[in-house]
């Protein structure tokens, strides 16, 4: 996996910077309403990431469904933080197993966007990742709607030292 290192302040009285490495192994699924602002996008994303303690900086990119391929929110959030924006046809989300799928996005011809993209993602990642032994992926964070616009999922990929 990709390393990126971050600079971290250890101390306001020493001018010391402690470099931590942190691989790219979150996957963000998203859903969202035509038209979302990236704000907004980046609102429900960083809420998620900070009630669950994780690092932004971890994330390995975000997928959704291809219908938002063009979607400018998604597309300005991806290039502001040099993210790769994957998208799946609903013929690929549907094959996904979630644990919850919704009627509410089935009328795009799939029970899942946020989950099912989080995970397909992850494990697209996984099959890259197979010359490396024990790597697996999981669903880490169920959906979660923010404001009723934008829904949010993170999976996981994990070396068995991190289990």
């Amino acid at each position: 996996m990709p390393l990126i290192v971050e600079n971290v302040l250890l101390s306001s009285r020493q001018n010391i910077l402690l470099a931590i490495a942190t691989p790219h192994v979150l996957w963000i699924g998203i859903g969202c309403k035509r038209g979302t602002p990236r704000e907004l996008i980046e609102s429900a994303i960083t809420e998620v990431f900070q009630k669950n303690h994780l690092a932004i900086v971890a994330i390995a990119g975000i997928a959704t469904i291809d219908r938002k391929v063009d979607e400018i929110g998604l597309i300005e959030f991806c290039c502001d933080r040099n993210l790769p924006l994957i998208t799946y046809p609903a013929e690929i989300l549907r094959t996904v197993c979630v644990p919850n799928p919704s009627d509410i996005v089935a009328e795009v011809g799939t029970p899942s966007v946020a989950e099912a993209a989080a995970l397909y993602a992850a494990k697209l990642s996984h099959a890259k990742a197979l010359m490396r032994p024990s790597v697996s992926h999981q669903l880490l964070i169920p959906k979660q709607i923010f404001q009723g616009v934008v829904t949010v999922a993170v999976a996981i990929l994990e070396t068995e030292q991190d289990k």
